[in-house]
């Protein structure tokens, strides 16, 4: 289990990083420096969002649409960004389509294809999942993966539900030496120093540290393939129960 830091933590090793000497509470102090440290914190955590599809602030939104549904629905309250070709309509057991172009929207709605619509297709518009078509037939299971934008995680919760920093004991949901070196780097820059070796730092752990945030596939030189086979007659097929006879 990865183990995280709270905000007066990280606060204080990036002070000493910059030549502060660490104080008891940073978030709560009215020192200049610290006030500008916290703030940074934040500005750096909600960056780091846009920077990375951590498996840590990684969610899952899903439905299922209802005969009184207009085929509009909220995101969630957390939504971020949504992670790529993971829609899937699970009733039919088919990705669904899009995103669609505000192009592509206009042509269906335009076409009037609703009923000629055979799978589902979306779009993202102001916090609206948009599902086509509309009304949508009842009994599908939407489902896709999607980034949360809420990286802090106060003190008692058990999943982070914020995405700035309100108090020294809230915890922050990135590897702590990344989000130093990050701080140090948006420290250093505000304050009119350089910053080159400090984001050389940051940037170095950044690529140490997405590479490492999840498993990668073995890579193979040779013409075979030997990627897991999902479905296939040869590996995973019962041994009876096909056929006649």
């Amino acid at each position: 289990m990865a183990r995280y830091s709270n905000a007066n933590e990280i606060l204080n090793r990036t002070a000493l990083e910059v030549g502060l000497v660490p104080i008891a509470d940073p978030v709560a102090s009215a020192d200049e420096s610290f006030i500008q440290l916290t703030g940074l914190l934040t500005s750096a955590g909600q960056e780091m969002v846009e920077l990375h599809p951590w498996q840590i602030l990684r969610g899952v939104y899903e439905f299922t649409t209802l005969d009184t549904d207009s085929g509009t629905y909220d995101l969630p309250e957390d939504f971020s960004y949504m992670i790529d070709q993971t829609g899937w309509d699970q009733t039919n057991r088919v990705a669904i389509g899009g995103p669609l172009s505000a192009q592509d929207w206009s042509y269906l709605i335009g076409r009037d294809l609703v009923s000629q619509s055979i799978y589902a297709s979306f779009r993202l518009v102001d916090g609206i999942f948009d599902l086509f078509p509309q009304p949508p037939p009842a009994n599908l299971k939407i489902r896709f993966e999607y980034i949360r934008r809420n990286w802090v995680r106060e003190q008692g919760q058990l999943i982070s539900n914020r995405d700035d920093i309100g108090s020294g004991s809230d915890v922050v949901m990135y590897e702590p030496i990344l989000i130093i070196k990050y701080l140090k780097v948006k420290f250093l820059g505000a304050k009119g120093f350089d910053t080159t070796q400090a984001a050389l730092d940051f940037e170095t752990m950044f690529y140490s540290r997405t590479g490492k945030d999840e498993g990668s596939p073995i890579l193979s030189a040779s013409s075979s393939q030997r990627g897991f086979p999902y479905l296939s007659p040869i590996y995973n097929v019962g041994d009876s129960g096909f056929g006649g006879g």
